[in-house]
């Protein structure tokens, strides 16, 4: 999996980094049962507990709350009156090889002759427009940057040198100076991509392997061979990235206690500086929907079980818990501010499948997971010579940015300290979202302090029900509403 649009689980999730399970494989079998899409509204009542497992929220709003823009704003004027001296930036490329059974991410298999090339030469003229649009060369300063996609190491190496370029000469982003994040897959990170990437700054770089059983890397609908990603490890390693993560996933059909352990253990060999732990989902759209049978409670035992035998394995070999999903190895390089791919406002995404935000409006280009879809939306950014204006598109309220910045720290193992909050918005959490957080009390998800906002082990436990019980009524009626495709 691969993060960005993150992560992360959306993913990504995903924009940038770890949002969930990301590159490749066909479409067959998988578990029998499937999750709440994330157009769905959830919302948690104090008398009944929620599902554990709901969605990822690795942004908010989530896309399919964003709509066309009928005004299409200019970027210039977007940006006129913002900070631009901490920005972050990402690169979306969506390629992958082949696409895994429960991969919902914004990505195409495979690539006709010239496309990732015609893809390159957009990436060009959006960053053109967009550094135009920001304006005075010495206000502008990134802080972070990311690759994520689909599969970034998709690309040639000498591809992978010109994504570099346009991150440095086209947006002005000094890779060796700032955090760099890049997800991969086994298959494609080979040694003269990773050579690439290491020679321009790469700090970090997630691979994802969700198992090192093939028999459950087949049930996952990811076509891979451990001693094929065991050399993969080897050559991240010989690159000499600072920070390897590696993805894994749970719940997998058949997986057991034991099986997870040993995937566990055979990724602890490599002592990765990060892991993601990250819970199976079957959404729709995806190969493995294909055997969708409705809500199973006894998956959720599942997946709640693996997830506490993951987490508690991983704490006694010397991991701190930063979320229910990212477990860092306690004396790992600092790589920033986690939430850099896709929480902070200040972030530029480039590339049809990412997003960007400025704190009055978060914009992208139109979503879909449908390959017929995708490639659709693909081939219209390649020919777009216009790429002034914001097209598609989620307006921000004061309210809003509120619940977002409540539900970013919140997620976070850290939680969100209350006199912090106060600063910035003049009011406790408890006056803006009284009864939101009496309901995470009253379910003993929440931590008995008055200083920090967080969340107890098991309400860590339960953040893909705790995110999506937070959304406002109104993303929710707009995600409901979405036409999925």
């Amino acid at each position: 999996m691969t993060t960005a649009e993150p992560t992360t689980a959306e993913p990504t999730t995903a924009e940038p980094t770890s949002t969930g399970p990301t590159t490749a494989g066909p479409t067959t079998a998988g578990p029998t049962s499937t999750e709440p899409t994330s157009t769905e509204p959830t919302t948690a009542e104090p008398t009944t507990r929620p599902r554990p497992y709901q969605h990822y929220v690795y942004a908010y709003p989530h896309k399919t709350a964003y709509r066309t823009l009928p005004d299409r704003p200019p970027l210039r004027t977007l940006w006129a009156a913002e900070p631009k001296d901490a920005l972050s930036l990402y690169l979306h490329i969506p390629f992958c090889e082949v696409r895994c059974g429960f991969c919902n991410l914004f990505t195409r298999i495979g690539a006709p002759d010239g496309l990732t090339g015609a893809y390159l030469d957009a990436l060009e003229r959006q960053a053109d427009a967009v550094r135009a649009a920001l304006g005075d060369s010495d206000e502008v300063r990134f802080a972070t940057a990311a690759f994520g996609g689909g599969t970034p190491t998709f690309l040639t190496a000498a591809e992978l040198d010109r994504l570099c370029d346009i991150a440095e000469h086209r947006m002005g982003a000094d890779l060796r100076a700032v955090p760099l994040s890049v997800e991969a897959s086994p298959a494609t990170a080979t040694a003269d991509r990773l050579a690439v990437l290491a020679g321009r700054g790469t700090t970090r770089l997630s691979l994802g392997v969700q198992s090192f059983i093939d028999s459950e890397a087949r049930a996952a609908v990811r076509p891979q061979r451990r001693a094929d990603v065991e050399a993969a490890l080897g050559r991240v390693r010989d690159a000499r990235v600072p920070v390897l993560n590696i993805d894994l996933i749970y719940g997998i059909d058949g997986q057991t206690e034991d099986t997870w352990r040993h995937s566990l253990d055979a990724a602890l060999d490599w002592r990765p500086e990060e892991l993601y732990l990250y819970p199976l989902y079957v959404r729709p759209l995806t190969g493995l929907d294909r055997r969708r049978t409705g809500p199973d409670p006894d998956w959720d035992e599942q997946r709640l079980r693996l997830y506490r035998a993951g987490r508690d394995h991983l704490l006694a070999h010397g991991y701190t818990q930063q979320s229910m999903r990212m477990f860092r190895r306690a004396d790992a390089p600092s790589q920033g501010a986690d939430d850099y791919a896709c929480q902070t406002d200040g972030m530029i995404g480039l590339g049809c499948g990412a997003r960007s935000y400025t704190a009055r409006l978060h914009y992208s280009f139109d979503y879909a997971v449908d390959m017929h879809e995708i490639r659709a939306i693909i081939d219209d950014y390649v020919t777009t010579a216009d790429f002034s204006h914001a097209e598609v598109g989620h307006a921000m309220d004061a309210h809003e940015a509120r619940r977002r910045h409540l539900l970013q720290s919140l997620l976070q193992a850290d939680g969100l300290r209350t006199d912090d909050y106060r600063t910035r918005f003049g009011a406790a959490p408890a006056d803006d979202f009284g009864p939101e957080l009496e309901c995470l009390a009253e379910h003993g998800w929440l931590a008995d302090d008055p200083a920090v906002l967080r969340l107890t082990p098991e309400g860590l436990a339960h953040s893909d029900a705790i995110g999506p019980g937070l959304f406002s009524p109104a993303v929710r009626a707009a995600m409901a509403a979405y036409e999925r495709k």
